[in-house]
Formats: structure tokens, sequence, C-alpha cells
């Protein structure tokens, strides 16, 4: 499995939306400029992340977008699933095809492991946990 641009780029425009957070909407531009990424490849990323709920677009000659709900609230796994589909290694095999046991080993002891795993890791992961404001499970604790 192999993220696409759409998905990285989509999780950076996250990113730098909710360190502007203070601002009331970020100007595409402006994010396309401090990430190096094409604006009219950030359009198409915007699209789907406000049809899903994520953003929200500020109207006007001075617009932007910013974030639709709090960055604790946004988990990546949902923002990965929306713009690259499921997160598959492999697809499961279909109801009516025939597994061989070897296939079925393989399935159970290597690719569905891989999926929870990766499920795992990215569901539990929020928008705010890679801003490093909220992250209980990496956070350290020194003594002195």
């Amino acid at each position: 499995m192999k993220l696409s641009t759409r998905g990285r780029y989509g999780i950076r425009l996250l990113i730098d939306l909710a360190e502007h957070q203070a601002e009331s909407h970020v100007a595409l531009a402006c994010v396309a400029e401090r990430q190096g990424i094409s604006v009219r490849y950030l359009e198409q990323v915007v699209i789907i992340l406000r049809r899903a709920g994520f953003i929200r677009s500020v109207k006007g000659a001075s617009g932007g977008y910013a974030l639709a709900m709090r960055s604790e609230d946004i988990i990546i796994g949902d923002v990965l699933r929306v713009l690259e589909g499921d997160m598959l290694v492999v697809d499961p095999p279909l109801p009516h095809a025939k597994e061989t046991k070897l296939q079925r080993c393989v399935r159970l002891a290597v690719f569905e492991r891989l999926n929870a795993r990766i499920a795992g890791v990215i569901d539990r992961k929020t928008l705010a946990s890679l801003l490093g404001t909220v992250d209980p499970d990496e956070s350290y604790m020194y003594f002195i």
C-alpha cells in the first residue's frame, strides 16, 4: 500500500489549517506557498475535504478555508479513507471465491494483520496529535 499525493497533501493541508486556527480563515494560495504544493492540486483536495465536512470555506474576495471541527475530533484514518478509499493492503476475498488453505493462511497470518495494524495506527491519530498538542501515547515524562 502506498499513499498517493492526494492523501499526503490532504493531511498537510489540514495540519497547515490547524496551525493557523487563530486566523478566521486561510487563503489556499498561502497554504500552497507554505507547503510547496500546487494551488490547482490543493483545489481538488479541498473539494473532497469540504464535502466530507473536515473543512469549511469562507466566501468573498479575502476568502479562504478553515477547519470545520476541532483538530482533536479529526481522525487521520477518516481523512485518509475519504481521500484514498479503503486503507487495505489486499482486498478481502469475494464471497463466492474459493480459497486454498495456503491462500487463507497467508491472508489471515499476514494481510489481515497488516490491515488491522494500519487501521490501529491511523484510527488512533488525530490531527491534534500530529500537531503535538495532544497524544498521551507518545508523550514522555522525565524525572530528574
